[in-house]
């Protein structure tokens, strides 16, 4: 095995985040709590907000701190996005963390200097918001007020539900529910007791329509549309698969730009049309006019630059793009498009074996020694089965020819964590592959929620063929229709390939800035904070990721964003470049989610969320 001093002495343990939780149940052999996360909706996980640990230094330039205040019941990580309206903040109260509490904090902000909590809307138990809070007034032939609307995601399976709520804030000291858990109750042509979980949600009024957009967490079809018109009656009324819809949107190299779905939205009349501009993660940011929302029709996108630019730029690295376009927002003069790409996983991972100079994607487990940029693990592929407790004992490390040995053993049956202990048991291997089984919900990429002292990392089930030199026995039809777990025709013990994993830095999710045009857009420059870029911050510092961008309502020329441990930024548009003019990072850190733009007698200001803390409201005072 090829070892970097670093494993010799010893890997550190990383939390590996951006992936979903599987919630699909199975047969007896797939086990719906085996600890497997589908990179198929990698973003819209619960845990894609990652760690709190570590901070960077406190910093301020051209960034005037006019108030902030602790929301009630605020403990680390709880508070999620943020959302201004007239003269009050909505800030989520989301139920990752601890399933309690959750709902909404309102906010009286007609003073930006002296905040006051004025209400909290309580979630249904076992449901919680996460992103997309927005208030906004409507003024159809049935309804004339201010209306909430909040997405709806589980903490528990079976108390909570999906879809989304909207409540009557025309007095927002005395929210009244309108509609609570309402959206697409259908999941792949079946019908269901309750409505998909929703991931984001943004509303429009349309003249005498109104409509929100929901994403759906459940199906491919995720772009869900509800007419909102009678805001007590809300109904889904259109439904699209973004990249089926429009397959130009589709970027075919590099290959690991797999996982296409829908993360977030925000609708903006242009020009007299309502543009849809929507956040479509390994598709990157899509326009759609959507002025009839039941004939949507194609404007543009983006594809991701390869090698990745920032990362080239900043350390002189060359990567693929990772994707994870995750929010965005048009310019207020719309000339361009500002995208926020989430990643909280700065060190990347390949594979290859001996006869293939082809890389195949993997996925190291949350809580496994990890690889880190840089660091590889080589060994002989092993077959090892699907190492349960009641399977035939997984056999010790056989003598090969590389002297190091890596378990291949198959999902099913058992949760991973019992799977990594029982080859731990058996003795002798350095690190251990899990191939995907099959089924509808398996065979492709996915990630693992699983402990362990050895590397540990997934592949698909193709790729595990390959290790035994069986790919082209290989169909993905019937895997998708099959139940196997055991890869057929290997005994126990069977050695295949010699198979080499290396991790790689490529860096902190980052921000994209594209020229506003039909077709593909034009990407004209990126932006990250330094540290985002330097390996040297991978461990330690916090999450370095950017998570969300609001434009000025006052000036074509400023973007301000949430930056997690990163703190609140502010950059201005110079010669189609993004400049960083303010920066803030408080004492003792910050974990900064959401960011929105308000203004109170004619001055602009910013309200950003901070999770661990509530509400922070800024003022940049650069030119």
């Amino acid at each position: 095995m090829v070892k970097s001093p670093a494993i010799r002495a010893g890997l550190t343990l990383v939390s590996v985040a951006a992936l979903i939780l599987a919630t699909t149940s199975v047969a007896s052999a797939r086990p719906g709590n085996d600890g497997a996360l589908s990179t198929a909706d990698g973003a819209r996980d619960a845990h894609q907000h990652g760690e709190t640990a570590g901070h960077l230094p406190a910093t301020q330039s051209n960034i005037n701190v006019v108030s902030k205040l602790k929301m009630k019941n605020a403990v680390p990580e709880k508070i999620a996005d943020v959302g201004v309206f007239k003269d009050y903040a909505y800030l989520a109260a989301w139920g990752v963390v601890s399933c309690t509490y959750n709902g909404v904090h309102v906010v009286d902000i007609k003073e930006p200097a002296k905040p006051k909590e004025v209400a909290f809307i309580q979630s249904k138990e076992g449901s919680y918001p996460g992103e997309g809070v927005q208030a906004l007034q409507l003024d159809t032939p049935v309804f004339t007020g201010d209306v909430l609307v909040t997405n709806n995601e589980k903490c528990k399976d079976k108390a909570g539900f999906g879809g989304m709520n909207l409540y009557d804030v025309t007095n927002p000291e005395h929210p009244t529910p309108l509609a609570v858990g309402i959206g697409d109750s259908t999941a792949d042509g079946q019908g269901k007791k309750t409505s998909n979980q929703t991931h984001s949600v943004f509303a429009w009024d349309a003249g005498d329509k109104a409509y929100a957009v929901i994403v759906d967490n459940e199906e491919g079809t995720d772009v869900d549309i509800m007419d909102i018109t009678n805001p007590k009656k809300p109904f889904l009324t259109a439904e699209y698969d973004l990249d089926k819809t429009f397959p130009q949107i589709l970027q075919n190299a590099p290959s690991n730009l797999t996982e296409v779905f829908l993360h977030d939205l925000v609708v903006k009349q242009i020009a007299g049309k309502q543009v849809m501009l929507l956040s479509y993660w390994d598709a990157g940011y899509v326009t759609v006019d959507m002025t009839d929302v039941h004939n949507p029709i194609y404007v543009g996108d983006t594809d991701f630059t390869n090698p990745d630019p920032q990362l080239q730029e900043s350390a002189g690295l060359i990567e693929k793009p990772e994707g994870n376009g995750h929010q965005g927002e048009f310019t207020l003069d719309n000339r361009f498009v500002i995208g926020a790409d989430e990643d909280f996983a700065p060190n990347g991972a390949e594979g290859t074996t001996d006869d293939s100079a082809t890389p195949f994607q993997i996925s190291q487990g949350s809580d496994t020694p990890q690889l880190q940029g840089g660091e590889s693990l080589t060994g002989d592929a092993v077959y090892a089965g699907q190492a349960c407790s009641g399977d035939p004992v997984v056999p010790p490390a056989p003598v090969t020819a590389s002297g190091s040995q890596i378990a291949i053993v198959t999902r099913g049956l058992c949760a991973f964590t019992e799977k990594v202990a029982n080859v731990e048991a058996a003795g002798g291997y350095d690190g251990i592959v899990i191939v995907n089984r099959e089924g509808t919900d398996g065979c492709g990429a996915f990630g693992m929620s699983v402990a362990g002292n050895i590397p540990t990392s997934s592949v698909d089930r193709q790729t595990g063929f390959g290790f035994f030199d069986l790919e082209a026995s290989y169909d993905n039809a019937a895997c998708l229709a099959g139940a196997a777990s055991l890869i057929p025709g290997l005994s126990l013990g069977s050695v295949g390939d010699l198979v080499s994993l290396r991790a790689f830095f490529d860096g902190w999710g980052y921000v994209h800035l594209f020229d506003n045009s039909t077709g593909k857009m034009s990407e004209l420059d990126t932006y990250a904070i330094p540290e985002a870029m330097d390996p040297a911050y991978a461990v330690g510092f916090g999450d370095l990721s950017v998570h969300e961008v609001a434009t000025s309502k006052q000036r074509a020329d400023l973007a301000y964003f949430s930056y997690y441990a990163g703190g609140f930024r502010v950059t201005k548009i110079i010669d189609d470049k993004l400049v960083e003019t303010g920066r803030f990072i408080d004492e003792g850190g910050n974990n900064f989610w959401g960011v929105d733009v308000f203004e109170n007698n004619g001055v602009e200001y910013v309200a950003a969320s901070d999770r661990d803390f509530g509400l922070y409201i800024f003022r940049y005072t650069g030119n």
